[in-house]
């Protein structure tokens, strides 16, 4: 059985064909211009491809409320010419299949539940810090949406002590976005990430700003693994660092067997970044049934 996967995201829409198996048969990329532009050669690139269904793992925010008169839609992205765009709608009208939609960040969690690190668990969560920070939740075995759909890069932090730098987030003085998503490392130290490996101190304040949001996650969603993507967490050294200051953190008062084993429960992405387009997949295998 083939499926059609489609991790849409801000800067380039990733299209590919999969089996059940996750298995990812070929790929191509598209650059997120405007939906008339961009749009059309992707739903060209789909047809005729046999394709039982497509998944769309989307930026946002988006409306994923089945009763809602716009659900489907990019809502109030800052994206020209997506604000409103009903993406879902555009892809059962050009293509006549069944469709599966979320938000980008709970198709790579779902990428990971399925074939990945946090495969058989009921209770997850993914954090991708890059660009900016977003999450996706599962709880008691269901991708968190809720109001809207959980916007955990904006909660508010306090400040590092000897932090020499500011938010970059237009709406939050202190949120984890505006304080640890890589513009602001390049704001505060005017190089990008890549370029300050061997900065300590740079590290140090951004293990403390991913591990206290970490703490209040735990806390207050209790998911049985965090799993960290983005291309921030591609600087492998900060792992044991944010382990270390969640621990200190927490100060033992959350007693599990996951606590005892946080190598194994603050973990990176699996799937060779794959993990968008593999839930996205499994986004359309779920639309199916």
């Amino acid at each position: 059985m083939l499926y059609g996967a489609l991790e849409a995201g801000g800067t380039k829409m990733v299209c590919a064909i999969g089996n059940e198996n996750g298995e990812i048969l070929e790929q191509v990329k598209f650059p997120t211009e405007t939906p008339e532009t961009t749009m059309p050669q992707i739903f060209e690139y789909f047809k005729g491809k046999d394709i039982k269904a497509l998944g769309i793992a989307c930026f946002g925010p988006i409306d994923l409320r089945k009763d809602s008169p716009t659900y489907g839609s990019i809502t109030s992205t800052p994206k020209k010419g997506w604000s409103g765009y009903n993406i879902v709608n555009a892809a059962k009208e050009a293509l006549g299949i069944p469709i599966g939609f979320d938000t980008d960040v709970n198709g790579s969690l779902l990428g990971e539940i399925t074939w990945g690190c946090a495969k058989g668990l009921s209770d997850a969560l993914y954090l991708t810090i890059g660009t900016g920070v977003g999450g996706g939740v599962m709880s008691n075995g269901k991708l968190l949406h809720g109001m809207l759909h959980p916007e955990v890069g904006h909660i508010r932090l306090p400040l590092v002590k000897g932090d020499p730098g500011k938010s970059v987030c237009p709406y939050h003085d202190n949120c984890l976005e505006g304080l640890a998503a890589g513009p602001s490392l390049k704001a505060r130290w005017g190089v990008s990430a890549d370029q300050l490996v061997d900065k300590k101190e740079v590290w140090e304040i951004e293990a403390e700003y991913i591990a206290t949001a970490l703490m209040s996650y735990a806390l207050v969603l209790s998911p049985k693994k965090i799993i960290l993507g983005g291309g921030v967490m591609h600087q492998e050294q900060l792992f044991p660092m944010i382990r270390a200051k969640f621990k200190e953190l927490l100060n033992g008062y959350i007693v599990t067997e996951e606590m005892d084993h946080l190598d194994e429960y603050i973990v990176p992405a699996s799937l060779n970044d794959d993990q968008g387009i593999m839930g996205s997949i499994k986004l359309a295998m779920d639309a199916c049934e």
